[in-house]
């Protein structure tokens, strides 16, 4: 990335940019050097996109941790009654409180039945926190190449499983191949279990257990204790059962 302005064609001519700014300390006093590009490409309202670099940083952020698998798509909402469109109340909340809810959570945990918003605080950084907030406040714009990932169908179920784990978010506290590992200091195992191997698969040994745990979440307590969000208001029943034959195909041992 040049210092000035830079402009890098993709394809059929997507182009990515970056707006930085920085404080210089000179002379005594602080003067803001800024540096601007246009991200340039087929967005869904047409046109170009002009946004800072922690605004694009949040949409991509937005997608990776699957924000829009429960507020929708850019926020909007209409997944579930149960939870808000960001859209709508994304500016009513100051910086501090979205910070505070992407951290620790929100909603009835008790509940089972009704989504739960999972603790981030251990698995986000503080960098990203801010980039999510950014987004949000800059009311969830478009921005290319923010788009969740494809969900294959007609592969086999394994095939749209593996997609969904993606897709859902499940990859970044359960790891690549669901192997687990990801620090949840203050829970009694340390750290956020496997979803593979012996351990997992002696404890849920049927479809209907792995279903289960996935619907019900596992709402340990609160921050910073890592909780897995509620699922079962979120994620249709053939969708579970395709995440159950990936999981199946993963280590037993």
């Amino acid at each position: 990335m040049t210092r000035a302005r830079t402009v890098v064609r993709l394809g059929a001519g997507i182009a990515w940019g970056l707006l930085v700014v920085g404080a210089v300390a000179a002379c005594g006093g602080t003067k803001t050097v800024t540096k601007t590009v246009t991200v340039v490409g087929a967005v869904p309202n047409g046109g170009a996109t002009s946004v800072s670099a922690s605004v694009a940083a949040g949409a991509h952020d937005f997608e990776q941790f699957a924000c829009a698998q429960c507020h929708g798509e850019r926020g909007r909402g209409g997944v579930s009654a149960d939870v808000p469109a960001l859209s709508v109340i994304g500016k009513q909340l100051t910086v501090v409180q979205l910070k505070q809810i992407i951290n620790h959570g929100l909603g009835e945990s008790a509940n089972p039945k009704k989504p739960y918003m999972p603790v981030w605080g251990q698995v986000i950084s503080a960098h990203q926190v801010a980039d999510l907030v950014a987004y949000i406040r800059a009311g969830l714009p478009s921005v290319p190449g923010a788009t969740a990932p494809p969900v294959i169908t007609g592969q086999g179920p394994a095939v749209e499983g593996a997609l969904l784990y993606q897709r859902y978010g499940c990859v970044n506290c359960h790891g690549p191949n669901a192997l687990g590992g990801v620090p949840n200091p203050q829970s009694p195992d340390k750290a956020i279990p496997a979803l593979s191997g012996a351990d997992f698969f002696k404890e849920f040994d049927t479809d209907q257990k792995i279903i289960a745990v996935i619907r019900s979440g596992s709402v340990l307590g609160q921050a910073p204790i890592v909780s897995m969000p509620h699922w079962g208001g979120i994620i249709p029943d053939e969708q579970l059962r395709a995440l159950v034959a990936y999981i199946k195909t993963l280590k037993t041992g």
